[in-house]
């Protein structure tokens, strides 16, 4: 079963893309991977971070054997390559054919669409900052995909259609 990840920095429009790939495709599932790690308060260290990769490859592994699902997306920002590497080892244990992008954008796109989601909490200047200085990280890795100037149904399409760049 096709297993998309989408990563990147806070802001970049992950959950978004991730949700119109779910919705324009029957039989997707969604994971978004803050779900699986919701502390009230957040604490993110590396015992919680294990916790939600285990609680998202058993989400995996339960859609992979539902008759229903053909397919998963998974959205969650990874921005230390043990927490990629063990989300995608997993995956693939599990049999499933994983689709990595990273979703990126310039500093004014990520400032635009940071400020422009009112829907989420997390939406304060000093997380801005944060997300704006993690685009060097997320920059760097492989299988990005810059969105700058991208609507959302381009950035899935790109995706769906494999249209990274590497």
């Amino acid at each position: 079963m096709k297993v998309i990840v989408i990563n990147g920095p806070m802001g970049v429009g992950k959950t978004t893309v991730g949700k119109y790939i779910a919705d324009s495709n029957p039989g997707t599932a969604f994971i978004d991977g803050d779900w699986c790690l919701d502390l009230h308060p957040f604490i993110g260290n590396r015992e919680t971070k294990e916790m939600a990769i285990d609680n998202i490859l058993h989400m995996t592994a339960n859609y992979m054997n539902c008759s229903e699902c053909r397919m998963i997306v998974l959205v969650w920002l990874m921005d230390e390559s043990w927490v990629r590497d063990r989300v995608a080892d997993g995956i693939r244990r599990l049999g499933g054919e994983l689709i990595s992008v990273v979703l990126t954008c310039d500093e004014d796109t990520l400032r635009s669409r940071f400020t422009n989601d009112k829907s989420c909490g997390w939406r304060t200047d000093e997380w801005l900052s944060v997300s704006i200085r993690s685009l060097e990280v997320f920059t760097s890795l492989e299988d990005t995909l810059d969105t700058s100037g991208m609507s959302v149904e381009q950035t899935a399409g790109a995706i769906m259609n494999g249209r990274m760049i590497r």
